[in-house]
């Protein structure tokens, strides 16, 4: 051990405890070092002070620029003072007059430091350089004359400082562009370099011409322009011209620098032309500082999302003076550019090719100086994700460069809706998507009544002179209902509602629309910002509060014109004995209808022919006579004492009714009312549902696989007493939740839940398993909506609703429109193979529509289509409001939902005011959207304004529309005969008219008793030849008859259409015998499958806030 210690050296002295202590360890070997020592030499600082230094290069740029022009100026000046000899003197081109004076000012102009100074690089090249040589021309002379006085007379050639001058000035332009860190179009630039080319080459040619021509005819300076503009501009006159060939081998020398320097520029400005109205060049700041703009940024601009947006921006009337500047990374497309120059657009639209996530650019659209920034996603990009990951980058650039400005950003996948929860307005797509997709299901129209609310109609559709000459009823009635929009009014500033400060919500709602036709629907008090959709009775109007109506227009723009009712008229008067109000004409609506009203309490009926126990109206216990019935409807309530059990938000509905079990089985766990606990995404707002006490086993959610948990395999096995909602996705996106929800709320009665049936092409992921698991009958199966053995195993068959959403994958097409060729060709399989399956479609492009449920040679779509047409040339923003399927809510596009994020520029509460009516929010004691059926039993309240009474009074509730459905009649040529074998023998008879015999009912009877599928497929080749034999005696026994007598025209039309009847039955059966075939093949019972029934001759549609003077009729659903 002691030698060890020998061996260990002391520490070095900075490491001791004594020398830290005294100091002595600071007396080390350290070295300073320098940086950047080159720089210090005189050189290096020249080249800093006027070259890298911006604002001292500018300044030194400017003052040799002033050098040189003072230099020309002097010059000039020198050639007026000169007074050459009249004869002819070839001196005289060598030798000028130049004063003492002139010639000291003119020796002061040198500025051969400055040109020192310069010389960066290699030697050779600074000499070679033009504006070198034409410094050494100018100025070296000068320097010689000083040396030698004789030598001060001689000419010196000057004027070709122009083009240093030229010089300098390019480069004072970079530096000014450098020093006040503002980037300038490069147009400007090069415009200022043509211009000064072409003044120095007029210049050059004046005062070379002027000089030479001393030798000549001695030509003023006035003489030598006077020349070169007439020979530049290629005029010629020929009055004056040089004389002495020195001259003319000038101007032949400056006409090919002319022909080679400027057609060079002219090409460098004509392209930078082309690429600025390809960029869109900038926005002023001026205009930006005097004008209102708003900035629209998009990766991809196509037409009819442009079109969207400005005709829902410029609908409203405080928007016409605004500009609207869109920022577009991507090249203007052809249409675009073709509709940016209509008159319309061309003052008010200004397009910019540049990206958000540039400073530069945002500089250019003046985002700090704009009033809204409105970023939209890419749809149509083939990973959505990523399309979500660009706005979100762009909604961040823009809030980086100008926090103050106003957000409104469009998200597609909710789960990213939480990274731009900063903007003011957001809308995910998916969302509303699906949640208008689930509440089509209940309250059918959903999707059409959301879509009317939210574009502006600036009351055309009840001015417009089309609607009113329009042949049938029901389009001028829907076209007058669809102009109702949202608007909101203060209530002390209201003439609707200031008169009912201090009563209740529902007597305000009720007498507004009893007396001025207007739905109030919502409020908001002022120490809040949460909006209630039908507080309810308990909640008392005061004059802070804002109402939030349905009207045509707002209060600001009517008129008000006091009616006149006269003599009431009895139960079968006529109808000129209503009162002449705003809503005149409206009367005699069509039968059956749906009322979507909007309440407290859900009243939710699904079908009519459920014998169980319904939320109907009941009737009035006193009295049998329509007069006691007439009069039974009790008054709405100024105020509420108390509150009444029916007006209960939180109870539970199904207390009184016995414990409801879905289907046989009594295994399954018990339901309760709570909060979903896992969501499958960030940022969904929390919503009371009703839910499983126990989650079910993922095993257990698969429709089609018995576990040990659940033996069935198939719908039937299952036993539920509703019927099936099936929904047909790509894929479980996190979206289908919100597709779940609103068909789970709490505020729908137990005993009407649907089971939900998700058909996916591939099996769900395990975290959207455990959303869904809490869910009481929601189920998936793996497959395709073009595979009839999926369709049969997800229970097509027990199903009320189908609802088909768009792959993502095929909303990109090679060709425009074709993205929904598939979907399009998939519902139109299901619609023949399943005629009574109301089916919910969602389509990429609105246009597309028109191909849903298609019959060939059909006469009234093609008279929809040419109304659409009309709406088109008219300026329609819903051009196919007409067609069918958009009207009766079977058909949906997202891009529908656009507007919705435009509108919210003016009306702030819009996207709040959806979100509550789709159930995508839920405020405490604020209401929400259902449905109930009208029966025999309700006839007696006759009018939508005493069901406005009754709903009011008795259960809270506020309809806000009707959505009908009618027998459509067609004319005798159009209409579609379905006539069985059984009526061969009724044939017979040539007197009897067989075209009277269409209707619904009609249409659904069978020519083969209910019987096993072998007999169907045994009895189809029969039944084919005999109505073949039936439809050849019929054409030749068609001339005669009362029928024939109209001419042979008419009955040759008749006989073709009953042939095409024939074929079309023959078609149902082939297709029902292939449907019955594969469910005998799965194993799956036919006995509850029935594919006669058609409904084509049916059409529906809604009505917003109708008259209160409609009537209710049998079969109406509210």
């Amino acid at each position: 051990m002691v030698e060890l210690e020998k061996e260990v050296l002391p520490l070095p002295p900075r490491y001791r405890f004594r020398d830290l202590l005294l100091g002595d360890w600071q007396a080390d070997d350290r070295v300073q070092v320098e940086f950047y020592v080159n720089e210090n030499t005189f050189k290096e600082r020249l080249k800093l002070f006027f070259i890298k230094n911006q604002r001292s290069s500018l300044r030194v740029r400017l003052f040799n620029f002033f050098l040189k022009v003072v230099s020309c100026l002097l010059y000039i000046v020198r050639v007026l003072l000169d007074d050459p000899h009249e004869q002819k003197d070839w001196s005289l081109i060598i030798w000028v007059n130049r004063p003492l004076p002139l010639w000291a000012l003119q020796v002061r102009t040198i500025n051969l430091f400055y040109t020192h100074t310069q010389q960066i690089g290699n030697v050779w090249e600074q000499v070679l350089r033009v504006p070198f040589i034409l410094e050494m021309i100018s100025a070296v002379p000068f320097v010689i004359t000083v040396i030698l006085p004789s030598l001060r007379n001689l000419f010196i050639p000057v004027f070709l400082n122009c083009w240093l001058a030229k010089h300098a000035l390019e480069n004072m332009i970079n530096d000014l562009h450098r020093a006040i860190q503002r980037t300038h179009s490069a147009m400007f630039n090069q415009v200022l370099i043509l211009i000064s080319t072409l003044l120095c080459l007029i210049f050059t040619c004046i005062c070379g011409i002027q000089h030479l021509e001393r030798a000549g005819n001695n030509l003023t300076l006035f003489d030598s322009l006077y020349f070169c503009v007439v020979t530049f501009s290629t005029v010629g006159f020929g009055d004056v011209t040089p004389k002495i060939w020195p001259s003319q081998l000038l101007v032949v020398i400056m006409i090919c620098v002319a022909l080679i320097v400027l057609p060079i520029q002219f090409e460098q400005l004509a392209f930078l032309w082309m690429e600025r109205q390809k960029s869109g060049g900038n926005y002023s700041r001026y205009r930006a500082q005097t004008e209102k703009h708003v900035v629209l940024c998009v990766s991809c601009l196509k037409i009819d999302l442009l079109m969207d947006f400005l005709n829902e921006f410029f609908a409203h009337p405080r928007l016409q003076d605004y500009y609207v500047v869109i920022l577009c990374p991507a090249e203007i497309d052809v249409q675009v550019r073709r509709v940016l120059h209509i008159p319309l657009w061309a003052q008010r639209v200004i397009y910019l090719q540049g990206s958000a996530l540039k400073d530069q650019d945002l500089m250019r659209a003046k985002m700090d100086d704009a009033e809204a920034c409105f970023i939209l996603s890419n749809r149509f990009e083939v990973d959505r994700l990523a399309a979500d990951h660009q706005t979100i980058l762009r909604a961040w650039a823009v809030k980086d460069f100008a926090p103050n400005c106003p957000l409104y950003v469009q998200i597609l996948k909710p789960e990213n809706k939480f990274h731009v929860k900063f903007a003011d307005h957001v809308v995910c797509e998916e969302e509303f998507k699906y949640a208008m997709l689930a509440l089509n299901c209940v309250c059918p129209g959903t999707s059409t009544l959301i879509t009317l609310l939210i574009h502006s109609s600036r009351g055309q559709c009840v001015s417009c002179t089309c609607g009113a000459n329009s042949a049938e009823q029901w389009q001028r009635t829907y076209r007058r209902c669809s102009a109702n929009e949202v608007h909101h009014i203060r209530l002390e500033e209201s003439k609707f509602f200031g008169e009912y400060q201090g009563k209740s919500f529902t007597f305000a709602s009720f007498h507004a629309h009893k007396k001025y036709g207007v739905c109030l629907i919502g409020v908001r008090r002022l120490d809040t910002a949460n909006i209630l959709l039908n507080p309810g009775p308990c909640h008392i109007m005061s004059a802070s509060d804002t109402c939030f109506y349905i009207n045509i227009s707002k209060e600001e723009n009517s008129a008000f014109v006091r009616g006149h009712r006269e003599p009431n008229r009895g139960p079968g008067g006529d109808s000129r004995g209503v009162p002449q109000t705003i809503y005149h004409g409206l009367t005699r609506l069509p039968v059956h209808s749906i009322i979507a009203s909007m309440g407290t309490v859900a009243i939710d009926l699904h079908d009519s022919s459920d014998t169980g126990v319904s939320n109907t109206l009941s009737l009035p216990t006193v009295g049998d006579s329509a007069e006691e019935r007439r009069h039974s409807i009790a008054p709405v309530l100024e105020l509420v004492d108390g509150v009444s059990p029916t007006f209960d938000l939180l109870g539970d509905q199904s207390e009184d009714e016995d414990r409801y079990t879905p289907h046989s089985s009594t295994s399954l766990p018990q339901w309760v009312k709570g909060y979903p606990l896992n969501s499958p995404y960030i940022g969904s707002s929390p919503a009371l549902c009703h839910l499983l006490q126990e989650k079910m086993p993922f095993c257990c959610l698969r429709l089609d696989k018995a576990c040990h948990h659940m033996p069935y395999e198939d719908a039937r096995s299952y036993g539920f007493k509703n019927k099936l909602i099936i929904v047909s996705a790509e894929s479980a996106g996190n979206g289908l939740y919100n597709f779940i929800v609103p068909l789970r709320a709490y505020y729908r009665p137990r005993k009407e839940l649907n089971p939900i049936v998700l058909l996916l092409e591939s099996i769900p992921e395990a975290d959207f398993l455990e959303a869904i698991c809490w869910f009481p009958m929601v189920f998936y199966t793996v497959g395709s909506i073009d595979n009839l053995d999926s369709l049969l195993r997800c229970g097509v068959t027990f199903a009320d609703t189908m609802v088909v959403v768009d792959k993502e994958s095929s909303m990109i097409a090679e060709e425009d429109y074709m993205a929904d060729a598939k979907t399009i060709v998939n519902v139109q399989t299901l619609f023949r193979l399943f005629p009574a399956l109301s089916i919910i479609t969602e389509l990429t492009h609105p246009a597309n529509m028109r191909f849903m449920q298609f019959r060939v040679k059909d006469h009234y779509s093609l008279a929809l289509s040419k109304l659409e047409k009309k709406e088109r040339e008219r300026g329609s923003n819903l051009v196919f409001m007409f067609r069918l399927p958009f009207a009766a809510g079977k058909v949906f596009s997202v891009s529908m939902l656009d507007t919705l994020l435009y509108q919210s520029f003016v009306k702030d509460y819009m996207i709040s005011i959806t979100r509550l009516l789709l159930g995508l929010d839920s405020m405490p004691g604020s209401g929400f959207l259902c449905a109930m059926k009208i029966t025999e039993e309700d006839l007696w309240i006759r009018t939508y304004g005493r069901l406005y009474q009754k709903l009011c009074s008795s259960t809270g509730d506020i309809p806000i529309g009707i959505y009908r459905t009618e027998a459509h009649k067609l004319p005798v040529s159009e209409s579609q005969v379905s006539i069985t074998v059984e009526d061969y023998e009724d044939t017979r008879e040539p007197r009897e008219p067989l075209l009277c015999r269409s209707g619904p009912h009609r249409n659904s009877t069978s020519s083969e008793p209910p019987s096993s599928s072998s007999s169907h497929a045994s009895d189809h080749p029969l039944l084919r030849r005999k109505s073949m034999q039936w439809a050849r005696r019929l054409s030749r026994k068609g001339g005669r008859g009362p029928s024939g007598a109209k001419g042979p025209g008419s009955a040759a039309e008749r006989i073709s259409q009953q042939r095409l009847s024939l074929f079309r039955r023959s078609e149902r059966q082939e297709l029902n015998a292939l449907v019955r075939t594969r469910m005998k093949h799965l194993g799956l019972s036919p006995s509850g499958f029935n594919g006669m029934t058609d409904q084509g001759n049916r059409l529906s549609y809604i009505l917003i806030n109708p008259s209160p003077d409609t009537r209710l009729e049998l079969h109406d659903v509210v």
